[in-house]
């Protein structure tokens, strides 16, 4: 299979959704003489344009994407081609209400805005693999072509009659007989048990709560479908270009779908990363985030990766919609980079002028080539031309962060103990304690083989698999240092609650004999620790067997029971967190935990704020502070050269507010200014 160098072609991808058919074609060629001016080559084309493609059924017009895609490419720009298939014309869903998404109630989702496709409809699959298969034979040897983009943040979900006979038919794959069926959804609860698998519908509303198993087999087969979807059109493309890499856009951190399984079956990994939190794009939960993402994707990938949108600056959603201050889009642009992006692109080219997201901001926005963003555009685009040499190269990391969606999806369901553990919360919340201390980490799924890491992190992961269980008892054995949080390892794949409440084997590994009580706390409220911290969310009541305490409850119910442990193991050790530590706590424990694991940061002794990361050679520096800092440099990097300015920085490096610096180690072959 191809891979994302096939399209980088040893440089930097740079720009963004190119919707031509939203303008007349004099402004076809101001968008190109822009775009070159700006740096831009790449065009992601088609997202949504099935209905300009196909005005009725069978009626294909291609002859305005022949010029688009000739223009494009006489100018230099290559085309990442995207099937249209997310939002379907509304003759699909007039002609064809069968095709149209029914919610949990049974309500159909109408046509008029997008993504209203039922994924097990037979007729919404014929039609899209119709228009996917007529644009691959037309365009799949074009010479502008690098990448095949397919549909558009997959993530629909559906509870109709059809969607009913498909997960039907997934459920007889899965289980073979309703037998294994009934023993794996515990159906002898509340006399659920199936005689008939025509019995068998979909999770929707019902007088109480679902059946839980059934809840989480269901978020399966959605994600399943949908990647039924995905594969049947990538095959359609790749018979016509087999050496064009192809890819589908995810959310970012999104329960909708299994991201490793996913993954797996594409070419190139590409997100679309929108961090700014709520608060507006200058609070700092918004770097932090954006590192999350990025390594995730960049573990998914297996390698470099790609940022398939991004704002140039505000957005459209959120109750109040804030411009980024001058130079946060170029700061986030290069995190990306830094973190193993091989490709920086934006939602969109051109800002629209009509439509639900006009006034999401765009590369060009509606102030024109004059404006400030265009111009920070403009500058962004000259820089990651001369960030050529770290194109295909690597993040290292000796640190795994293991996550997985299934454990997510049924330890989010209703019936726990506590409705205030928030899944992604916890994530995030170790993730930024690495983060600030400038670990470098990946993410891993729980089977996966964790031979090259030293340092294992589990934040919460309620759900563990026997594969998963016996990888991480042999890992820590041969000499691992692991870190686990809360609630985990509490249940088995079909959401069964394992023997004495946490998996026998992992108490063993942790050094506890028994989990007497899960003890949430309520919301807003902490616990004092005995080591001077204070834990939130949680609490369990543990008795010990081997463990030593690191810390206790010092008030409360649990006033003196253990709350933070260690256990040893030869060479490896297992530790336990049973609450959530605050950040300064956790950020603590976990850089005692990597010194003990012989990991060390990437850069010590850093001012507040900045970020560290080495990808391939390069050592980049991210302020993402508004006053500006001095970096000593260490050895390896002095009389280094700063990739985006020139610069040579004989012992330290100065960077203004949201400043960056890309340092190369090796001697300039030119006389450059030193610092």
């Amino acid at each position: 299979m191809a891979a994302l160098d096939g399209a980088t072609r040893g440089r930097l991808l740079f720009g963004g959704d190119y919707n031509p058919e939203q303008w007349d074609r004099q402004t076809w060629r101001e968008d190109v003489r822009l775009m070159r001016e700006a740096g831009v080559n790449l065009a992601t084309v088609g997202v949504f344009s099935w209905a300009t493609l196909e005005p009725r059924p069978g009626a294909r017009d291609f002859g305005w994407l022949d010029e688009v895609l000739d223009l494009l490419h006489e100018n230099g720009i290559g085309v990442c081609l995207a099937t249209p298939t997310a939002s379907p014309p509304p003759w699909l869903g007039a002609r064809h209400p069968e095709t149209l998404p029914r919610d949990e109630n049974g309500t159909v989702v109408w046509y008029g805005a997008r993504n209203q496709f039922c994924a097990s409809s037979p007729v919404y699959r014929e039609h899209a693999l119709g228009i996917t298969e007529a644009l691959a034979r037309r365009y799949g040897r074009h010479p502008a072509l690098r990448l095949w983009h397919i549909n558009n943040e997959y993530g629909t979900a559906c509870w109709c009659d059809t969607t009913a006979a498909h997960f039907r038919t997934w459920l007889r794959e899965r289980y073979g007989t309703l037998e294994a069926l009934n023993e794996a959804w515990g159906t002898a609860f509340w006399s659920q048990r199936y005689d008939a698998w025509e019995e068998i519908i979909p999770p929707r509303r019902a007088q109480y709560l679902r059946n839980p198993a059934q809840l989480l087999d269901f978020r399966r087969f959605t994600s399943d479908a949908l990647l039924e979807c995905f594969t049947a059109e990538r095959d359609a493309v790749a018979a016509h270009s087999p050496e064009v890499p192809v890819t589908t856009n995810f959310m970012p951190l999104f329960a909708g779908l299994d991201g490793w399984r996913w993954a797996a079956a594409e070419d190139v990994v590409s997100v679309d990363l929108y961090p700014e939190p709520a608060a507006g794009p200058e609070e700092p939960g918004g770097a932090a985030y954006g590192a999350l993402v990025q390594d995730l994707t960049r573990s998914q990938a297996r390698g470099p990766w790609m940022l398939m949108e991004q704002a140039a600056s505000a957005v459209s959603w959120r109750e109040v919609n804030q411009p980024k201050p001058e130079g946060l889009m170029r700061l986030w642009s290069l995190q990306a980079v830094a973190r193993g992006a091989d490709a920086v692109c934006f939602f969109q080219w051109r800002q629209s002028r009509q439509g639900s997201e006009k006034f999401h901001s765009a590369m060009l926005p509606h102030a024109g080539e004059r404006s400030r963003t265009f111009r920070q555009v403009c500058e962004l685009g000259a820089e990651l031309a001369r960030l050529a040499p770290v194109t295909g190269t690597e993040v290292p990391a000796e640190i795994a962060i293991l996550h997985d969606w299934p454990a997510w999806w049924a330890g989010s369901q209703p019936a726990r103990p506590s409705a205030a553990v928030d899944y992604p919360e916890i994530l995030g919340a170790w993730h930024r304690a690495l983060w600030t201390g400038n670990f470098a980490c990946d993410f891993a799924h729980p089977e996966a083989d964790l031979g090259g890491y030293r340092l294992v992190v589990i934040p919460q992961l309620y759900l563990l698999s026997d594969a998963a269980l016996d990888n991480l008892v042999t890992w820590v054995r041969d000499g691992g240092t692991l870190v686990c949080g809360f609630f985990t390892g509490v249940a088995d794949p079909d959401d069964r609650v394992r023997e004495g409440g946490m998996d026998p084997r992992l108490r063993r590994l942790l050094g506890i004999e028994t989990v007497h009580d899960w003890w949430p706390l309520p919301p807003g409220e902490t616990v004092r620790l005995s080591d001077g911290g204070t834990g939130r969310l949680w609490r369990e009541d543990l008795d010990l067997a081997g463990a030593e305490t690191l810390a206790a409850y010092a008030e409360g119910e649990l006033a003196g029971r253990p709350a933070l442990t260690r256990a040893g193991h030869g060479a490896g050790s297992a530790w336990y967190v049973s609450t959530l530590p605050g950040h300064r706590e956790l950020a603590a424990l976990l850089a005692k935990a990597a010194a003990a694991a012989g990991v060390a940061p990437v850069l010590g002794g850093l001012p507040a704020g900045v970020e560290a990361v080495r990808r391939g050679e390069l050592l980049f520096l991210l302020n993402h502070g508004r006053e500006q800092v001095t970096v000593p440099l260490p050895d390896a990097y002095r009389a280094s050269r700063d990739l985006l300015t020139g610069r040579v920085h004989a012992t330290e490096v100065a960077l203004g507010r949201f400043g960056v610096a890309a340092l190369s180690p090796t001697p300039p072959t030119s006389e450059g200014s030193r610092t």
